[in-house]
């Protein structure tokens, strides 16, 4: 009994010796398994990071904006839970110049963190002066200091995209090259953008333009565009005291067509018509349009640019 017992043991450990040297005999790609690259979870300030970031990271990131549809991001306070879900990320990119000041009033992981606006900060525009209103759910809020709203310069939007590349190249060397691929195809049009602007108001320089937003210094600077800001807002019938307002720049700065953050209320249309006063959308795109994506946006905002000029 005790002899078969032995037996069945030797026969088990051969039998199991002979499947290792089978299979370490084996070419090594018959068992080889690909461990699929983790993706990274990327959260971002406004959308105009979020487009640049899908962009260059293709598949290989999660890049969340959690900011709703009716607010404006750069006055955006998010909640508790979305905090911390901004603290777990593995990157939080940011806009810079000042923009999204909820940033300064928690705490974040300073490592990953990313101003993806540092590499140009000495080409910040500053307000000539503080302006303070109430603009939509956010309450009252005021333009001062640095301007934010910077890839409406295509060059400056370019700086951006490159900052989110070299982050994301940090993060996955190994997908450095794949992150340079898609980093060059999203300069190619930004670039596009740039030199239409520049095409169209070279045709017309001296154009003269009011804006209803002080939202636009960085288009104006890049592209030379003359324009002077009031403080409307698209959905709102402006009072008296805007009308006049209004009718003193124009005497001095006879501009003959109105650019507006998003489509305005037909009352004012129609009073600005009556005064000469043309109106036209250049969206920003701070936050991510009804149907299209950024690129989509400000292709569309070109056409309705051309027919100021």
């Amino acid at each position: 009994m005790q002899l078969t017992k032995n037996k069945n043991k030797k026969i088990i450990y051969l039998l199991g010796l002979g499947l290792i040297i089978y299979v370490l005999g084996l070419p090594s790609y018959s068992f080889a398994v690909k461990k699929p690259t983790s993706k990274l979870t990327v959260f971002v300030v406004n959308y105009p990071l979020k487009y640049f970031a899908e962009r260059i990271a293709g598949e290989h990131a999660r890049v969340v904006f959690p900011a709703p549809k009716e607010v404006d991001p750069a006055f955006w306070m998010p909640d508790a839970e979305t905090i911390q879900k901004y603290q777990r990320a593995d990157l939080i990119l940011l806009n810079g110049a000042h923009y999204a000041k909820w940033v300064q009033r928690v705490t974040l992981p300073q490592f990953r963190l990313v101003n993806t606006s540092a590499a140009f900060k000495d080409r910040y525009i500053r307000a000539d002066e503080m302006i303070t209103h109430t603009h939509g759910s956010e309450g009252e809020h005021s333009h001062e200091g640095i301007l934010f709203t910077t890839w409406l310069d295509f060059d400056l939007a370019t700086e951006h995209a490159r900052a989110i590349e070299k982050a994301l190249s940090r993060k996955k060397p190994e997908l450095s090259k794949v992150f340079g691929a898609n980093l060059e195809s999203l300069e190619r049009d930004l670039k596009n953008l740039d030199g239409e602007i520049k095409l169209l108001v070279s045709q017309k320089p001296s154009n003269l333009l009011v804006a209803s937003h002080p939202v636009y210094q960085y288009l104006a600077r890049r592209y030379g565009l003359n324009v002077v800001s009031l403080l409307w807002e698209p959905d709102k019938i402006p009072g008296d005291r805007e009308w006049n307002k209004l009718r003193a720049i124009l005497r001095r700065h006879p501009a003959r067509w109105m650019i507006w953050e998003g489509p305005a209320n037909s009352t004012s249309i129609d009073k600005l018509r009556s005064m000469g006063v043309n109106s036209l959308v250049f969206a920003p795109c701070a936050n991510a349009p009804e149907a299209g994506d950024f690129l989509d946006v400000m292709r569309q905002n070109i056409e309705n640019l051309k027919k100021a000029f």
